[in-house]
């Protein structure tokens, strides 16, 4: 199985005309995923990689019926309308990949995510990808390589759930822990900002859930409580998977800013310490050296060396 997106998912692409609209388009349908229609405002009618292009969401529902996911290539001023267009259009769950969206803009997002029963990913997020299943964002950059780094499942319930702070790292990630041997159920760039919709700890919930997940490897930072909450789902037994952490910034101080909007220490808050403290109490490996992951990922799966 698979977590978020797999290729039964009805995707749509707002923005999809666009130049990463289309390029992602390209990639997404290459992989596998099922992107059904498109729209960008005043192109109803055209084509973009073999998918139908409509002016507006509603468009797109009534032709096409109901969307599981949209994912959203339109300028940062502009995500707050089309998120909340496909919102009300009955979509469920968004992938909102721009960044810079202004504060105020993310936090209304939210707030109608929540009246509505929906969830989004980012802002700010290079996307989900299931591998032998789909992708939605931009993660491998092309279909061929997405495939090529990436290892399937193989229905054992042994592949390792990734989620991640950092783009980057997502796909570093992955691609190094196949090197190792792990299979991959599926890679989650949570995003970088300081509001989001899902978070670290609500990935690792998922995949607590998810039967082809055996193990959770988290690429965490400095800055706000993402970690520290997984550690108390941890220690409460609400997560119950072995969980394999690494933590980025350690030698950052108070007030240093750590590649993202939602990566910044106050006082004793966030701090590289107290967030491996808090896991390792818990229960979880926290790693020192990012080249250690995959190494202690396959311990924890018994498939070490």
């Amino acid at each position: 199985m698979a977590i978020l997106i797999d290729e039964t998912k009805k995707v749509l692409v707002q923005g999809v005309t666009g130049r990463e609209g289309r390029a992602r388009t390209r990639l997404m349908r290459g992989f596998g995923t099922n992107v059904v229609a498109g729209c960008t405002p005043g192109k109803a009618g055209e084509d973009v990689e073999g998918v139908p292009v409509f002016d507006n969401v509603a468009d797109a529902v009534a032709a096409h019926g109901a969307f599981d996911i949209s994912t959203i290539f339109v300028p940062a001023r502009l995500v707050k309308d089309a998120a909340i267009e496909a919102i009300e259009a009955g979509v469920k769950l968004l992938l909102l990949v721009p960044d810079r969206v202004p504060l105020w803009d993310a936090m209304e997002i939210a707030a109608a995510a929540r009246t509505h029963g929906a969830s989004f990913v980012g802002p700010n997020t290079l996307g989900v990808l299931s591998p032998g299943k789909a992708v939605i964002g931009m993660i491998g950059g092309r279909a061929d390589s997405a495939r090529e780094w990436f290892n399937a499942p193989t229905g054992d319930g042994g592949a390792v759930g990734v989620v991640s702070r950092s783009g980057g790292m997502t796909s570093s990630c992955g691609y190094y822990l196949c090197r190792a041997g792990a299979t991959i159920s599926t890679l989650v760039h949570v995003g970088g900002d300081s509001v989001l919709g899902l978070r670290i700890p609500d990935v690792a919930l998922l995949f607590q859930d998810d039967p082809e997940t055996g193990a959770i490897v988290v690429f965490g930072e400095i800055g706000g409580s993402q970690e520290e909450q997984l550690a108390e789902l941890i220690a409460s037994g609400r997560v119950t998977k072995p969980v394999i952490a690494y933590i980025g910034g350690k030698v950052a101080k108070e007030g240093t800013r750590f590649s993202h909007a939602g990566a910044i220490i106050e006082g004793n808050r966030g701090t590289h310490a107290g967030k491996v403290k808090a896991l390792q109490d818990a229960g979880a490996t926290v790693v020192d050296s990012f080249g250690d992951l995959p190494g202690a990922a396959m311990g924890a799966l018994g498939r070490g060396e």
